[in-house]
């Protein structure tokens, strides 16, 4: 079938992880019948839609959604949502339960392959243990950033100069104007629309990529869910000024500092105010920074511990969800043996798992991260909680493994605790981590479908067997799904 082909009435008929739906034909021509399609644009699984062909693969059709002719029957308007709808949380109108449902579902068929490699008798369904649902479901992000941006369609007779909201799905040139956002809270709400309206007073513009012209381009709000701290950045173009001699710099910036300002007297949560210089092309939030009010970070308390964050900081973005997700992982470890283990916790990020063995009193405790800023952000939290048993190392995880293990001052390990990005492990890690033959490999992963891949070659590659699997929901509303497997020798 060619592309631009329009295909009517196709029924969607689920979810595949990744935020993709899936349908299949039903065509009297046998080598069209039970053909799959792939579709973007955001159905709900009984939706009946029309869809064009973007792109034809040997196994599969590439769609996009051209008209939906009629809604699925499990879609029900959110009863909260007066903020319409954004690619950034497409499936609010899904009932939560149902969500749940299909993130499991999605899990179990992404590792689904891995039922040959498994004893005899089993499947990966009986390895699963039921989803975790997020303890809070709607206003759970502690970290949002909005866009500034133009919305321009002559097609459409669009002419929206000055929108403040987020990039329009498939289309990032187009920002589309938000009030709000229903995955943060309302004073976050609140504060931000507040920003919001004092920009449009100043007759500054937004930036255009396009162009590398304007003035104003992010806003991010960080707020604590444990201590109910906020922060404000605003992004701007300093370069702007440079451009536009006629305009006084000076009292334009001191309208804005003084605005931002006066939101910490306004608002109690608001304990730190940063501008961020940005004249950088790429579409980022942070540039040169300054703190113009409060204090460098904000302060988040999970399970006991305090975790200082920075307008750089990465932080997991739903807070009470992070708690759950540690507890389900320190739960599958050995509780009563952590005191006499060394634990490796690869993949650290700031290391807040490796600080959450290491505040049970493991022996030992190796994090180990790529990234520097995020390995400084985790040295000093451990020093903040009087952490003595955790140490920090800067390295590819897949060459500090090799080092390790060669190392004659090489402590072993007995519990590796593996928590990659969405790719998933580096190929060289892999072998190497079979070489420690720990007691348990405890796996965190964001992605079901690299979880597959690396399990296939842990399981095919050695005795270790999966013990248990554990889908936790840490992103309602999303197509975002976190798993925890256990392993055994």
């Amino acid at each position: 079938m060619k592309k631009g082909t329009i295909l009517e009435n196709i029924t969607v008929e689920k979810l595949v992880f990744g935020g993709k739906w899936m349908a299949r034909l039903q065509s009297e021509n046998p080598d069209l019948d039970g053909r799959v399609v792939m579709i973007t644009g955001g159905p709900i699984p009984g939706a009946v839609v029309n869809l064009k062909i973007l792109k034809t693969r040997k196994s599969y059709l590439e769609t996009q959604i051209v008209e939906t002719i009629a809604k699925s029957p499990i879609e029900t308007e959110h009863p909260t949502n007066k903020f319409g709808m954004s690619g950034g949380w497409r499936w609010i109108n899904i009932p939560y339960d149902q969500q749940l449902k299909i993130k499991q579902d999605q899990v179990v068929d992404a590792l689904r392959n891995l039922n040959k490699l498994i004893p005899e008798g089993k499947e990966i369904w009986d390895l699963m243990l039921p989803i975790q649902a997020s303890p809070t479901i709607d206003g759970y992000r502690n970290k949002v950033e909005f866009s500034f941006g133009k919305y321009i369609s002559h097609k459409f007779e669009i002419d929206q100069q000055f929108n403040v909201g987020f990039h329009k799905q498939w289309e990032f040139s187009k920002v589309e104007d938000f009030d709000g956002c229903p995955l943060i809270d309302d004073i976050q709400n609140i504060v931000f629309r507040e920003i919001k309206d004092f920009c449009k007073t100043l007759g500054l513009p937004v930036y255009d990529a396009m162009r590398n012209a304007g003035f104003f381009r992010h806003l991010m709000i960080r707020k604590t869910h444990f201590t109910n701290q906020m922060m404000i950045l605003l992004s701007f173009n300093p370069e702007y000024f440079i451009e536009n001699t006629n305009l006084d710099k000076d009292e334009k910036m001191k309208q804005i500092t003084d605005f931002l300002i006066s939101l910490s007297s306004k608002y109690n949560e608001v304990t730190s105010i940063w501008l961020s210089h940005n004249p950088n092309k790429a579409d980022t939030c942070i540039g040169d920074l300054e703190l113009i009010a409060g204090e460098k970070t904000i302060t988040e308390d999970l399970l006991g511990l305090s975790f200082q964050i920075s307008p750089t900081s990465f932080f997991q973005t739903n807070s009470s969800g992070a708690e759950m997700l540690y507890n389900l992982v320190t739960d599958f470890a050995d509780k009563d043996k952590i005191k006499d283990q060394i634990v490796l916790d690869l993949y650290g990020w700031t290391g807040t798992i490796g600080m959450i063995f290491a505040q049970a009193w493991a022996k030992h405790v190796e994090s180990v991260e790529l990234v520097k800023s995020a390995s400084r952000d985790g040295e000093k939290n451990a020093k903040l909680n009087g952490l003595s048993n955790i140490w920090f190392t800067n390295a590819k995880v897949e060459e500090f493994l090799t080092s390790y293990l060669s190392s004659a001052n090489s402590k072993g390990a007995d519990l590796l605790i593996i928590d990659p990005p969405r790719a998933g492990m580096h190929p060289k890690a892999l072998p190497e981590i079979l070489k420690f033959w720990t007691d348990q490999i405890i796996y965190v992963s964001c992605n079901p479908t690299t979880l597959a891949r690396d399990l296939e070659y842990v399981l095919e590659n050695s005795s270790y067997k999966i013990e248990k699997i554990q889908a936790m929901d840490m992103f309602p509303h999303t197509s975002h799904i976190e798993t925890i497997v256990s392993l055994r020798k």
